[in-house]
């Protein structure tokens, strides 16, 4: 991948004009310049100086009054579906790129390149020729935060001759850092953790940990093949702003230990005097067997580094923050060891519930377990990440084609004066929203003009509602809809057949008594209810922790009763 494309070239260029040009900028190649009419090609030495002349060359030098367009040269048999964005905005959030990319076909991989530029490089395989070529045509030259995009395709030695490009990354070669997953993409190659790790930072040293124009973040991810991202809108003037990494086990620790020592640096610098523990932050599921029985396993993970570790109580967990906060104190060296010890504790535990839950996955056939946000991808600040598990066989009348979910409609209801808020500025949030879940999601009318709810319509697979859903109801506590302290009750609609809803209900109440005791909701099938058109009567559901949406959803959604279609 090292030959080089230039475009653009003036009639009176030669090659003697490009070995100047290379020369200048202090660019290798390894053969002669072969200049056509309007356009030449170069070999570079290795794939570095092939990055270096994009990067240097490409629309920013001029040649007889002609701006050269450098890419790297693709046959036309190898212009297959991977592609290569350049130009991306230094401090954009990867999670907006993601659902960009993700509008136009299945992302299959998208991998970090390592730059001495600014701005951001990735690597990006669709799942098919078309896909990528409509990228192409819509993102080449397309303005995001005053960067206009850069698109070309790169060589795929994978390419068929025919057809679309098949899944999985056969002889696809990584040319940077693994990057965690987009929506829709398939799995994370196995050496990058699914558990990214989060620590907690004092708001004044997030200046330091950036650098000058994203200088020392910049430096830190190429140095620990890491993905960072700091979550400075979150939280809006609190003391302590949250650091999501990407990477390795191994990665991970490495880029913890950096900005430690960033952060000391930086106090020194400013005189600030107060102790900076290691706080790092772990979904509370996980906490239990960190700590282990009769505190054990903390205790000598303290013992073992020499460091003293506590743990916020259960009390500060809140409906959108299902984390608990460890907090290490000791040398940073210590620290760096007791946080490869905590981590590990942690994915162990995930990786146990992932296992026992892929075994209980035939209960919900055709439910993709892992998009679900059962598990900390889903908290704030943390894109979905895990792997897509193939669907179940289909089992208890899960009506599907192609080993896909059937869709379903749910209805949620949210305060009338949040409707702004979900929408967005020009419709903006809403349609981000929709291209994250994989649902469509449209706000019905108004009932009357006092009406003091809104009626949200979601309507996808089940996994698609619930991810809709969650980020519907986190919106709203982002925008102080519910207060610190208020207990909130969110309030969802399913339809089932008529006839089935006393499946719902079971002999004596027995089935919904125990859906209630398993999810801590209420269930309400309305009696005396008239069915619609569809002969279909509405099951009310009302929660008050998100992580249980699921498996009360799961349960009552036809996933699960075999309700036969008429």
């Amino acid at each position: 991948m090292n030959k080089l494309y230039i475009g653009n070239v003036s009639a009176e260029a030669s090659e003697e004009d490009f070995e100047s040009i290379f020369e200048q900028w202090k660019i290798p190649h390894s053969g002669p310049f072969l200049v056509k009419s309007g356009y030449a090609f170069v070999d570079c030495p290795d794939e570095k100086a092939a990055m270096r002349a994009i990067d240097v060359l490409s629309g920013k030098v001029e040649l007889h009054g002609k701006l050269l367009e450098v890419e790297h040269s693709v046959p036309k048999r190898q212009r297959s579906c991977k592609l290569q964005i350049r130009n991306i905005p230094p401090h954009m959030q990867w999670e907006v790129l993601d659902s960009m990319l993700a509008q136009y076909g299945t992302v299959e991989s998208c991998e970090q390149v390592n730059t001495d530029t600014e701005t951001a490089v990735v690597n990006v395989r669709y799942a098919a020729k078309d896909q990528a070529r409509l990228v192409m045509e819509k993102l080449n030259g397309y303005m995001m935060e005053n960067y206009a995009l850069k698109v070309s395709y790169i060589p795929d030695e994978t390419a068929a001759p025919e057809g679309p490009g098949v899944g999985g990354r056969r002889g696809f070669n990584a040319r940077g850092p693994p990057r965690s997953g987009s929506p829709g993409m398939g799995a994370r190659p196995k050496v990058q953790s699914d558990i990214p790790l989060r620590v907690l930072v004092p708001t004044q040293f997030v200046g330091a940990i950036i650098g000058k124009e994203g200088a020392t973040i910049r430096n830190i991810t190429k140095q620990t093949h890491s993905k960072i991202d700091i979550h400075r809108k979150e939280n809006a003037g609190a003391a302590e702003k949250p650091i999501t990494i990407h990477s390795t086990p191994e990665g991970c620790s490495k880029a913890c230990t950096t900005i430690m020592e960033i952060m000391q640096k930086e106090a020194l610098d400013t005189k600030f005097t107060e102790e900076i523990p290691l706080k790092i932050l772990a979904h509370n599921n996980f906490v239990g067997r960190l700590i282990g029985k009769e505190g054990r396993n903390l205790k000598k993970i303290e013992q073992d580094t020499g460091t003293k570790i506590t743990i916020s109580p259960l009390q500060d967990l809140t409906l959108y923050n299902p984390e608990r906060t460890i907090t290490v104190k000791g040398s940073i060296e210590a620290c760096s060891r007791a946080e490869e010890e905590v981590m590990k504790k942690v994915r162990e535990a995930y990786e146990s519930d992932m296992a026992a839950m892929n075994l209980q996955s035939n209960l919900i056939p055709g439910l993709n377990l892992n998009a679900l946000g059962l598990f900390p991808s889903g908290t704030p600040g943390m894109g979905p990440s895990m792997s897509n598990f193939p669907p179940s066989g289909a089992h208890g009348g899960c009506s599907s084609f192609g080993g896909q979910p059937e869709s379903e409609t749910v209805h949620l209801f949210i305060p009338a004066l949040a409707v702004g808020a979900i929408i967005g500025k020009q419709g903006q949030h809403i349609k981000q929203l929709s291209h994250f879940a994989g649902a469509s999601i449209k706000i019905a009318p108004a009932e009357g003009m006092d009406a003091k709810q809104r009626m949200v319509i979601i309507v996808g697979p089940p996994e698609a509602q619930f991810k809709a859903q969650c980020r519907i109801f986190g919106k709203l506590k982002e925008e102080n809809f519910f207060g610190p302290k208020e207990e909130v009750k969110l309030e969802a609609h399913i339809k089932v057949p008529s006839f089935a809803a006393g499946r719902v209900i079971g002999k004596g109440g027995k089935t919904v008594n125990e859906l209630q005791n398993l999810t801590c909701a209420e269930v309400v099938v309305p009696r005396d209810q008239t069915p619609d058109e569809n002969d279909q009567v509405i099951v009310k559901i009302t929660y008050k922790r998100v992580h249980l949406i699921l498996n009360k959803k799961c349960l009552i959604s036809g996933t699960h009763f075999p309700f036969p279609k008429n």
